[in-house]
């Protein structure tokens, strides 16, 4: 009964600590690389989650995203 309720416990604790997770604010500009004028909505999401935005007219954006997360940028035209 004690290994059970231990189990338990160490899972609960282990759960709890991934909804700590460290969020941070990502903002930047995306800009074309032939004229270096901003790219108006290209998309930028984190990596392996549905989480993105696209870019503004200037070619701005702001995500929040978990620390270390890769972002991966997208656009046509």
């Amino acid at each position: 009964m004690f290994k059970l309720k231990f189990l338990i416990v160490t899972a609960l604790l282990l759960t709890g600590l991934t909804a700590f997770a460290q969020q941070i604010t990502v903002t930047g500009v995306v800009t074309s690389a032939t004229d270096g004028y901003g790219v108006i909505g290209a998309a930028v999401q984190e990596k392996g989650t549905d989480n993105g935005t696209i870019t503004d007219f200037d070619g701005n954006f702001t995500l929040t995203v978990k620390e270390g997360a890769i972002l991966v940028f997208s656009s046509i035209g």
